[in-house]
């Protein structure tokens, strides 16, 4: 057995006003001791039954900025977490970096340290759309990261873009997409802009300063994103994401199949399967950085929350990840895990969604339809 580690660097130099993660702007920030409370909490953690004894099979560094961080910062994370649990030997590690905080220095540095693949928020070549956006880099300084990423070794290389951003036409996307497309990164993540509750964008929404694209614009947009990618070589495997053949994000993967993963860091939630049944238990930490920090310090971790988790809440976890998918999940997955059928649990919703085109079930998959895709969080709600 293996698990995935994600590791929380919360710091950013502009909180982009649509960003509902645990991030923080700041000029400066407490690196050392975060990093040393980072490796502390890895520490802790590794004792844990969920985790002792097994290899990770991926590393992801989120955020906030993660390449804000010294490259020998995250080295040292690497280091820890090699040492603690062990790293398999094709480990996937990837860093999420903004295209206007890197060099090829810096870049050479991560790919030193153990980073083998990386993750650019591009997310619009168009200037004006990455204005609305409140991003801090431009086209060119994306064009210039991603060549400096190869020249620094990265074979791997995701390219994150956003859609739907009010203003934004159906040719805005293509042009979009031809830029992206003509930098060849191997994983491409296609994200519709959403507007969520706390953000600086739900604010302004919700003051009739900004309005949402209307619906048929936003699955126009979606469906060209769907057609596109495919067509110039990136397979859609996921509702947001797309990759060239065995190039598609391992780490994330575990979360779709609801596998067990680590995190540590401010904010950072993990998951435990439970061995000897379906359910598990997950747990949360400390949001504020310098709270966490404090935390670790005083108790080896920083949790402030938790749950176990019941065979039914893990069966519709399971249902509704495993359906963002493209695949879906086999009847055989869902029994090898709960010991029944899906259809004995969820018949009359797998039977009603089929029934509406949305879910297609030969009795032996089930996965979404072209249309389930378009109104996906209607069809997730029903599992819940």
């Amino acid at each position: 057995m293996a698990f995935s580690l994600y590791v929380h660097i919360p710091w950013c130099r502009a909180k982009c006003p649509y960003c509902d993660f645990n991030s923080h702007a700041a000029a400066a920030w407490p690196e050392d001791e975060y990093v040393a409370a980072l490796i502390a909490e890895m520490r802790a953690r590794s004792a844990n039954p969920a985790f002792a004894g097994q290899k990770i099979a991926t590393i992801f560094f989120g955020g906030g900025t993660p390449s804000l961080f010294d490259p020998r910062s995250i080295a040292a994370i690497l280091e820890a977490a090699a040492d603690r649990f062990g790293l398999e030997a094709d480990a996937e590690i990837t860093l999420e970096a903004n295209p206007g905080t890197v060099d090829s220095p810096k870049l050479a540095g991560f790919r030193a340290a153990g980073v083998n693949r990386i993750s650019f928020g591009a997310q619009s070549f168009n200037p004006e759309t990455l204005r609305f956006l409140g991003r801090i880099h431009g086209p060119d300084e994306t064009r210039t990261a991603v060549r400096a990423a190869r020249r620094a070794g990265f074979s791997r290389l995701n390219l994150d873009m956003i859609f739907a951003v009010p203003g934004q036409s159906v040719a805005d996307i293509m042009a979009d997409l031809d830029a992206t497309c003509a930098l060849e990164p191997d994983h491409v993540s296609a994200y519709n802009l959403t507007f969520e509750e706390g953000t600086a964008f739900f604010t302004e929404m919700r003051r009739g300063r900004i309005r949402p694209l209307p619906s048929d614009e936003q699955a126009a947009m979606y469906a060209a994103v769907r057609e596109t990618l495919p067509s110039r070589g990136y397979a859609m495997y996921e509702i947001s994401n797309y990759a060239r053949p065995g190039e598609e994000s391992r780490h994330n993967l575990t979360y779709w199949r609801a596998e067990s993963y680590l995190g540590i860091g401010a904010g950072a939630h993990s998951f435990a399967r439970d061995a000897a049944g379906p359910g598990g238990r997950r747990w949360w930490n400390e949001r504020m950085p310098a709270k966490y920090i404090d935390a670790v310090r005083k108790d080896g971790m920083a949790e402030t929350g938790g749950e176990a988790i019941d065979s039914r809440t893990a069966a519709s976890e399971f249902v509704f990840l495993n359906l963002r998918l493209r695949e879906g999940f086999a009847h055989g997955q869902f029994f090898r895990r709960f010991g029944c059928s899906p259809d004995e649990v969820f018949g009359r919703q797998i039977e009603r969604l089929a029934a509406d085109g949305l879910l297609a079930d030969d009795h032996s998959r089930i996965r979404l339809t072209e249309r389930g895709l378009e109104m996906a969080d209607s069809v997730f709600a029903e599992f819940v």
